[in-house]
């Protein structure tokens, strides 16, 4: 299993680091333009996140979530094998520098438990799996959420990022949507 999620990571990122850096803005304006396909109401905790290296941008979005009523809130990384810490976040916010130099709230930001998740990823199929970098952080995350409280896990991507099927276990928590700048694709009720 971990070979073949290797090679998916491997071919996903080569997929990806392709696009042209004009046609990766493109995409997450596209994805920021359309109509946000699940209810946000005013006050609502959306978590996103700081674009690593070529991935998708979700910033436009954020922004347009939060002039809508939102709040947001970006990952902390607590330590290998832990959940990520989500903490509340205003854009013009001083950041900190954390785990692979992302930028993250500084550890004084409040914690916060989002309604709506976005989630970063590397590949994805249509049945809700993803393929992250590896070291399972939003599958923790969002099983954590989903055991406190109901929560929207959306993957934010490229269309050239999804495959027929992603290898998955069980351990692997679903989404319930992904963006890319083609489409909304809402994930089958779960089994």
């Amino acid at each position: 299993m971990e070979n073949q999620k290797a090679t998916v990571r491997r071919d996903a990122i080569a997929r990806r680091d392709a696009l042209p850096a004009d046609m990766r803005a493109a995409a997450a304006q596209a994805i920021a333009l359309r109509p946000f396909p699940v209810a946000v109401p005013p006050g609502a905790v959306v978590s996103g996140f700081m674009p690593l290296k070529s991935e998708i941008n979700p910033i436009p979005l954020l922004r347009k979530l939060a002039e809508a009523g939102a709040a947001l809130a970006l990952p902390v990384v607590a330590g290998r094998g832990r959940p990520l810490i989500m903490r509340a976040f205003t854009f013009g916010e001083t950041l900190a520098s954390g785990v692979w130099g992302i930028r993250e709230p500084k550890p004084d930001a409040l914690q916060v438990d989002p309604d709506i998740l976005l989630v970063p990823l590397l590949a994805f199929d249509r049945r809700g799996h993803r393929i992250g970098y590896g070291a399972g952080y939003y599958d923790m995350t969002i099983a954590a959420l989903r055991a406190r409280k109901p929560i929207v896990a959306v993957g934010i991507a490229f269309a050239t990022q999804e495959i027929a099927a992603v290898p998955d276990t069980p351990r692997d928590a679903r989404l319930d949507l992904v963006l890319t700048e083609r489409e909304d694709i809402v994930v089958s009720a779960r089994p």
